[in-house]
C-alpha cells in the first residue's frame, strides 16, 4: 500500500486550526468536518472554514457569559445553544479582520454559523451512532501535535491553556471530536474518490487551452506577519506600529529563516507557529493578499499592506504553476505499519512500535529486518522500502512526521488512517519532476477538486437527513 493522499488536509494540523483558534491565515489546509455549502459572503465563507468547530478556547472563556442561556435549534436531540452561536461569531469576526475582509451584516453572520453548527452536530452524530471512535492514545499524540505547531512542548500549552480558564478535559475532549469528525470524512467521502488517466488529460488540456481562471492555478505559499492596530488607536500609535511593520518586511527579506522574524515581529495568534499558510491556490486567500501578491516571485516581500486589523507583511515562500512545481523535495523512507482491529488497540500498536524503535536505535536489529518480521503492509517483503516519494503521495499525518526526520532517523509512533506507523527516512534530495511525477501530482490536484464536491454532496445528504428544529433565533 502506497499510502497516496486523498485529501490536502491533516488531522493534525485541522486539530490546530480550529482548536487553539488561530487565524485562518495559519493554515492553508482544510479543517475536518466543515460544511462547504458557499456562504452568500466569500469573506465569511473563509472565516467559517478557519473555525469550524466550538473550540475549547471558545467554551471556555464564554462560561458564565450569560446568566440564562438558551436553545436557537435542536438537530436530532441535541441542543444548539446561543451561546455556541455568539462564541463562534466572535472568532469568525475576528479571523474576518485578520484577514483584511470586509465585515458582513451581523444577520448574514449568525445565519451562517448556526448552519454550521447544526452540519457540525449532524456529523458528530453520524460518527457516533456508526461506530467510530478515538482511542486516548490518538488524543495524546494530536495535543503533542498542537504543541510542536505552537512551538511548545505539552506542560507548556497545558500551561497556556490553564491560563485561558480551559481545561485540560475540556480541550482533549475537543481533540477527540476533531479526530473523530476527520475519521467520519476519510471513510465516507475521502477513501471513494477515484481519479483516472482521462480524468487527468482533461485538467491538463483545460490548463493548455487556458480555459480555466489562472489565478486558480497558480498555487502559493505565503508566509505572514501581523502587526496588529487596535481600532481606537491615536495617529500616533498608528505611525509606531506601520514603522515597526516596516522593520519587519526589512527583517523578512534580508533574513533566511522567516520563522525566526515571525516569531520576533508579529501579533497573530499562529506567530509560533511559523507564519506559513500552506500551498494553495491563489484564489483561495483573502483577496487583500492575493491581489497584493500577484506579481510577486518566489521569495518576495511584500507590505505592509494595511486592513482593519492592522499592517501585514507578506513573503512569497513557495509559488508554482497549478500545485506543479518544477524542483521538488524527495525522500526515501522505510516504514512499518501495524493496523489496528479487535485484536490490537492504537496504544498497544504504538507501545510495540516503540520498543522496535528502542531496538534500532541501540543497535540491537535494523529496521529493515523489523520491517520484514512484523510490518502489516505490502512493502514488508522489501523492508518497509517505501522508494522515493514527492510532496502529496503520502497522506498528510504521515509527510509530515517524514519531512521532520533527518536521514537515518527513526520517528516515534504515528497514527494514520491505515493504523499506526514507524518510519525511518533513508535520505533526501532535490530533483526535478519526470513526466510521470507530474502527473502523479496533477492526480493530487485533480482529487482535491473532486473531494471538494463530493463533500459538499456528502454533508447535503448527511444534513437532509437530520431531524433540525430552529427555535428562537440567535441574539
Amino acid at each position: 500500500m502506497r499510502f497516496l493522499s486523498q485529501t490536502q488536509s491533516g488531522a493534525a494540523a485541522a486539530v490546530a486550526l480550529a482548536l487553539l483558534a488561530f487565524t485562518a491565515q495559519a493554515q492553508g489546509l482544510r479543517a475536518p468536518g466543515q460544511s462547504k455549502a458557499a456562504p452568500a459572503d466569500p469573506a465569511v465563507s473563509r472565516a467559517l472554514d478557519a473555525t469550524n468547530l466550538s473550540s475549547a478556547r471558545e467554551r471556555g472563556s464564554n462560561a458564565g457569559v450569560r446568566s440564562a442561556d438558551y436553545i436557537v435549534a435542536v438537530v436530532n436531540s441535541e441542543p444548539v445553544t446561543n451561546n455556541e452561536v455568539r462564541a463562534r461569531m466572535a472568532r469568525v469576526a475576528q479571523n474576518i479582520a485578520e484577514q483584511g475582509g470586509q465585515m458582513p451584516p451581523e444577520p448574514l453572520l449568525a445565519r451562517e454559523v448556526l448552519e454550521r453548527l447544526v452540519v457540525e452536530k449532524a456529523q458528530l452524530q453520524e460518527a457516533k451512532d456508526t461506530g467510530l471512535r478515538v482511542d486516548d492514545y490518538a488524543v495524546d499524540q494530536a495535543l503533542v501535535n498542537v504543541a510542536r505547531q505552537n512551538g511548545l512542548d505539552k506542560a507548556g500549552l497545558l500551561a497556556r491553556l490553564k491560563a485561558e480558564g480551559i481545561a485540560e478535559k475540556q480541550f482533549r475532549d475537543e481533540l477527540r471530536s476533531q479526530i473523530l469528525l476527520q475519521r467520519l470524512r476519510e471513510r465516507d467521502v475521502d477513501n471513494r474518490v477515484r481519479v483516472t488517466e482521462a480524468d487527468i488529460d482533461r485538467y491538463l488540456a483545460e490548463q493548455r487551452r487556458g480555459g480555466a481562471d489562472q489565478a486558480s492555478g497558480v498555487a502559493v505559499n505565503l508566509g505572514h506577519i501581523l502587526i496588529a492596530v487596535r481600532e481606537d488607536a491615536s495617529p500616533a500609535e498608528v505611525a509606531e506600529r506601520e514603522a515597526r511593520a516596516r522593520q519587519a518586511a526589512e527583517a523578512a527579506g534580508g533574513q533566511a529563516d522567516f520563522r525566526a522574524v515571525v516569531q520576533e515581529f508579529s501579533d497573530a495568534p499562529d506567530g509560533r507557529g511559523g507564519g506559513a499558510m500552506g500551498l494553495r491556490p491563489l484564489d483561495r486567500y483573502p483577496e487583500l493578499f492575493a491581489k497584493a501578491v500577484a506579481q510577486a516571485p518566489q521569495g518576495g516581500v511584500v507590505g505592509p499592506i494595511r486592513s482593519g486589523a492592522g499592517f501585514h507583511v507578506l513573503k512569497v515562500l513557495e509559488k508554482s504553476q497549478a500545485g506543479m512545481p518544477a524542483v521538488v523535495t524527495q525522500n526515501h523512507a522505510r516504514h512499518i505499519l501495524l493496523r489496528i482491529g479487535d485484536k490490537m488497540t492504537e496504544a498497544e500498536a504504538a507501545k510495540r512500535l516503540a520498543d522496535y524503535k528502542r531496538r534500532v536505535d541501540n543497535g540491537q536489529a535494523s529496521f529493515e529486518s523489523l520491517a520484514r518480521e512484523y510490518s502489516q503492509d505490502g512493502s514488508a517483503r522489501n523492508g518497509g522500502d517505501l522508494g522515493w516519494s514527492s510532496p502529496g503521495q503520502f497522506v498528510p499525518e504521515f509527510e509530515q512526521v517524514l519531512d521532520r526526520l533527518q536521514p537515518g532517523q527513526v520517528s516515534d509512533p504515528l497514527i494514520s488512517r491505515f493504523g499506526v506507523h514507524l518510519i525511518q527516512l533513508i535520505e533526501r534530495r532535490q530533483t526535478a519532476l519526470t513526466p510521470r511525477e507530474q502527473r502523479d501530482m496533477v492526480r493530487n490536484v485533480v482529487r482535491e477538486r473532486k473531494l471538494e464536491t463530493d463533500y459538499q454532496a456528502w454533508l447535503q445528504e448527511l444534513r437532509g437527513r437530520a431531524y433540525v428544529e430552529y427555535r428562537e433565533p440567535p441574539q
